[in-house]
């Protein structure tokens, strides 16, 4: 398997080269050659199989190059009951790594991503991730510098992957005082000598600007050895493929049904799985994407138009992790409805890339967007709180601000009798108990072992979001 980019102009490389990599040479992300087609005979051999067992078939199928005796010691290391402990939902499924929960029998449900050490759906990617990396450097002899931007989630599930991995350390810029107390509290408390914090004066966006600019530097990134663990790294996308396949068979008898799944997102990279499940064969009938205000993705599939807003019009928002106006990710995606045609691509992101927009409507390329199974929504403060409210007093489940988002947009698209919609749980409610306490009058309930963490010592540096004072801070550290 060969991975191309997404912008035409870096040659093709193997897993464990991309997987170092992050951002490719010419600006682009990498993708596949070739999406691997997954038959009936197949589905139905994988129907029966666990977590770790479904995701060794499905990553198997990505990575050549590492041995598969290996992998599979990856792999079940990686997705073990006991690192994903924290199951919030009663369920006759509760054992599982992503028990499946039942909100309107055989219509919606809730896929319970959110059962690992950061209580977020991040974990699912980042704990294979951090596996893959300590494994692939090791076999090289190499170090790596992970260098990422977060707007809530993302850094803690990477932190707490590679905190104390060999020949790893972690560089972590974030939205200064734009996260939950918790989410803050997960990443700062950190003390390992491998994990370094850096809260930027400014939205997420900005930080990813950032993180981008410093990977562009080639020179820099060759000499200190740059990596990524944001979504922009295609091992973070393939991990979260598995679940979409473990979400249909707990949902289905057989796999000649069909279910919809409804996505809160923000980068585009947790939907992006979702598509690339769709193009591999799993009989999804819809992808409902979800977002809060910040709708830059809802507005392009309702009109055409990728318009990603300024560092100063991105809202902030009771649904932090989403507060995002430049999703990464959706150049994979726009790369495949454009036909894969690199120079085409190339030319709609030199448009964003220059601080501009493009506008798909009128062109066959918009016109495919209902052949891509995509439909969209937003939702405001109002309609999540309405929301958490609704599913605490008519299921008993406290359900995240980001999760409500799902909800909430799910329900604005109804299907077609028999087909199920599955949310995808984006994180734990504990993670955001002001909005919680808006909306439901009390705090959510904390899984063991998280209470008082706001009160451990916090570790991070504030610092102005210029890619050369990053720089700077990077090489004063390795």
């Amino acid at each position: 398997m060969r991975y191309l980019s997404t912008r035409g102009n870096a040659p093709a490389l193997s897993f464990c080269d991309i997987l170092l990599g992050g951002l490719a040479p010419d600006g682009g992300l990498y993708l596949p050659e070739t999406y691997p087609r997954i038959g009936r005979a197949e589905l139905d051999a994988w129907r029966g199989l666990s977590y770790s067992g479904l995701a060794l078939a499905i990553l198997s199928r990505f990575i050549d190059d590492i041995p598969p005796a290996d992998l599979e010691t990856l792999v079940r290391e990686t997705y073990t009951a006991e690192t994903y402990r924290f199951v919030a939902h009663r369920s006759e499924q509760a054992a599982e790594i992503t028990p499946l929960h039942w909100l309107e029998p055989g219509k919606l449900a809730l896929l319970s991503l959110s059962n690992g050490p950061t209580l977020a759906f991040k974990d699912m990617a980042m704990q294979l991730l951090g596996n893959l990396f300590e494994h692939v450097l090791a076999r090289r002899g190499e170090t790596i510098n992970i260098l990422g931007a977060t707007s809530g989630d993302t850094g803690s599930a990477a932190e707490y992957a590679m905190r104390g991995k060999r020949n790893v350390n972690v560089f972590m810029l974030s939205p200064h005082g734009r996260m939950s107390a918790f989410q803050r509290a997960q990443m700062y408390s950190l003390q390992e000598a491998n994990i370094h914090n850096i809260a930027i004066t400014g939205m997420f966006d900005v930080a990813q600007d950032v993180v981008k600019a410093v990977a562009n530097d080639a020179p820099f990134k060759a000499r200190y050895r740059i990596g990524a663990v944001n979504s922009i790294n295609w091992a973070r996308v393939l991990a979260q493929i598995v679940y979409y396949f473990r979400g249909y068979f707990a949902a289905t008898r057989s796999n000649d049904e069909l279910v919809s799944f409804a996505v809160p997102t923000g980068n585009f990279g947790n939907i992006c799985a979702g598509h690339i499940a769709r193009r591999m064969g799993l009989p999804i009938a819809r992808l409902i994407l979800a977002t809060n205000e910040n709708d830059v993705l809802d507005e392009f599939f309702r009109t055409g138009c990728y318009r990603p807003r300024r560092a100063a019009e991105t809202r902030v928002t009771s649904s932090p992790s989403m507060d995002i106006s430049k999703a990464s990710n959706f150049e994979r995606f726009v790369f495949d409805l454009v036909g894969r045609d690199a120079d085409r691509l190339r030319a709609l992101w030199e448009k964003v890339d220059q601080g501009g927009a493009f506008d798909l409507s009128g062109t066959p390329y918009f016109a495919e967007r209902a052949a891509f199974g995509f439909v969209s929504g937003r939702s405001a403060h109002a309609d999540r709180l309405d929301t958490i409210r609704d599913v605490f007093e008519r299921h008993g489940v406290t359900i995240d601000p980001h999760t409500a988002d799902g909800v909430k947009v799910a329900r604005e698209h109804p299907q077609p009798d028999g087909i199920p919609v599955i949310v995808l749980e984006t994180a734990q409610a504990a993670k955001f108990a002001d909005t919680i306490r808006e909306a439901i009058g009390r705090d959510p309930e904390r899984p063991a072992g998280f209470a008082g963490i706001e009160d451990l010592p916090q570790k991070v540096d504030v610092l102005a979001p210029d890619a050369e004072a990053i720089k700077a801070y990077i090489a004063a550290r390795v």
